[in-house]
């Protein structure tokens, strides 16, 4: 195979949850904030913590405890992670953010069946540090209807900042 040919090494941004290692893919991440004000929203899916307002965009944001149906744990020092998701700018909640690292395409293989979380919120998974990596596949994580439904409560989000 020559170079042209030759997969790319992929980018992703580790983090944590309850004690786990995931990742993104770094292509898909706008930034990395401390958590804002979350502007609470009546009658949005439990997942949604409500809306915050970053640099004049409404966004959406979501905990992926909760998603994962996981405990919340109160006390932690929490980072959101702005990402697009199918033209959709959405923040996700994580414990923290620890370094972005390089991988093969060989590196990544299925995910595991018995990770705690859906199969289908996972694209992949890699070893890391002595540690499995379960890699996010974050266009999964809304369903068609949660996506509607977000785009709504944007909307009426941004109507009532006017």
């Amino acid at each position: 195979m020559d170079e042209k040919q030759k997969p790319k090494e992929m980018k992703l941004a580790c983090f944590t949850l309850e004690q786990q290692n995931y990742a993104v893919d770094i292509m898909q991440i706008r930034q990395i904030i401390r958590p804002a004000k979350i502007r609470p929203l009546p009658q949005a899916p439990d997942f949604l913590e409500g809306v915050i307002s970053l640099r004049g965009a409404v966004i959406p944001v979501m905990d992926l405890r909760k998603r994962f149906g996981m405990k919340i744990d109160q006390t932690r020092e929490a980072r959101i992670i702005i990402v697009s998701v199918e033209r959709q700018v959405v923040g996700v909640i994580v414990d923290d953010v620890s370094e972005v690292i390089s991988v093969s395409p060989e590196q990544i293989q299925p995910p595991p069946r018995l990770s705690g979380i859906p199969s289908k919120f996972l694209s992949g998974a890699c070893q890391w540090r002595n540690d499995i990596l379960l890699i996010l596949n974050l266009d999964e994580l809304l369903t068609g209807a949660e996506k509607i439904s977000l785009a709504e409560i944007k909307g009426k989000a941004k109507k009532g900042k006017e």
